[in-house]
């Protein structure tokens, strides 16, 4: 990484770049002059600016409106910031399904597509499941591959800062497995991995039932439930990337799983089998006595494990995603329990963006990856 000095001209270059860039980015279109009282800058080195900028592609000028009324003399010189620059991918890769959502700079959805995947697929078909559904989004959308900028990545499992993760039970070959670094060869770009739970919680509250709340936690609930947390607006990883993970609570003293929690026989459901899981749901709605009495075992244990965070975070806001957010009543338990255990309730929501959270999260990490480099004037004198 190139090093920085307070005197280095780069240095300010960077940063006048990133000023107008951000005032470009707000406002939308603006002259030089409207530049100038944003930005502070003089208008020669605006001009140098805009022209470094222009070269690289993320700015352009706009022409001069149709039929608009001209004043006397040379029309002034319009540019905005040009999002079509550049694209980002969001992905989703898990055990039933991997899910991609294309973006432009600013984070304007262009498409998105899922295609099913077996659960018992191989970490390699599975990569290269991947990989087909980026490559038919990208084509479908006629974008080329080279324009993207940055890949955001959700996945089940405990995912170390490099993108490498450390643990998966859900998906076979997961474990071990530097998931950054094998799809950085595919897309050439920087490719940032995240935790299911996690991106989720990122994109309630870019987007969806959190927006505005500071300090929230979003419950992706299932059979191996996991949570994203956001502290202050920021996202909780944890020490190695292992916060949240309220699906190993059973393992304190509380030997009865989730998947027996719910089960009608006697006999664990896979943690995976979702028609299980739907059958059981479907006979609970219908009033059969076993499994609604199975239903509300499964509840009991979620409330519990949701209490647990809440009593350690105290957030503002929890949002409730996964299956289980599509449960009749579901809310006003989880609701009722949490007065009766925590010593202040948040509000309880369920998710806005549904199956959509997890790649949507994944977008906006790749986009604050990319604002980064663009827009921050913190992150250019840091060298980031």
């Amino acid at each position: 990484m190139e090093q920085l000095t307070g005197g280095d001209p780069s240095l300010l270059r960077r940063i006048n770049s990133a000023v107008v860039l951000r005032a470009l980015r707000d406002a939308e279109v603006l002259t030089l002059t409207e530049l100038a009282r944003a930005t502070g800058l003089s208008r020669p080195t605006l001009e140098g600016v805009i022209e470094g900028l222009a070269d690289s592609g993320v700015v352009v000028e706009v022409p001069a409106q149709e039929g608009a009324a001209r004043r006397q003399g040379r029309p002034a010189r319009r540019f905005r910031f040009h999002a079509e620059a550049g694209h980002l991918l969001g992905l989703e890769i898990g055990a039933h399904r991997i899910s991609a959502l294309l973006s432009d700079l600013e984070g304007r959805t262009l498409g998105s597509l899922s295609r099913e995947v077996a659960e018992e697929a191989p970490a390699a078909e599975r990569l290269e499941r991947t990989r087909a559904v980026a490559g038919e989004l990208l084509r479908r959308a006629q974008v080329a591959r080279g324009s993207l900028r940055a890949v955001g990545v959700g996945t089940p499992g405990i995912v170390a800062a490099d993108g490498t993760v450390r643990l998966s039970t859900a998906l076979p070959g997961w474990s071990g497995l530097a998931l950054g670094e094998r799809l950085r060869r595919s897309f050439r770009c920087p490719v940032l991995v995240e935790n299911d739970a996690n991106a989720a919680a990122v994109a309630e509250h870019w987007r969806g039932a959190a927006v505005g709340a500071h300090d929230m936690v979003f419950v992706l609930a299932g059979l191996s439930p996991g949570a994203g947390a956001l502290i202050g607006g920021r996202l909780h990883r944890g020490f190695g990337g292992a916060a949240g993970e309220i699906g190993a609570l059973h393992l304190l003293g509380r030997e009865v799983s989730p998947e027996k929690l719910l089960s009608t026989t006697g006999e664990p459901l896979h943690p995976l089998d979702e028609a299980a899981v739907a059958r059981v749901l479907s006979r609970a709605a219908a009033g059969e006595a076993g499994a609604r009495e199975a239903l509300e075992r499964f509840l009991g244990r979620l409330v519990h494990d949701v209490a647990a965070l809440v009593l350690a975070l105290d957030p503002e806001l929890v949002v409730v995603g996964g299956w289980a957010a599509g449960l009749d009543g579901v809310l006003e338990p989880l609701r009722r329990e949490l007065e009766r255990y925590c010593l202040r309730t948040p509000v309880v929501r369920l998710s806005a963006l549904g199956e959509a959270a997890i790649a949507t999260g994944a977008l906006r990490l790749a986009l604050e990856r990319v604002e980064r480099e663009l827009f921050s004037v913190d992150g250019v004198a840091a060298g980031r």
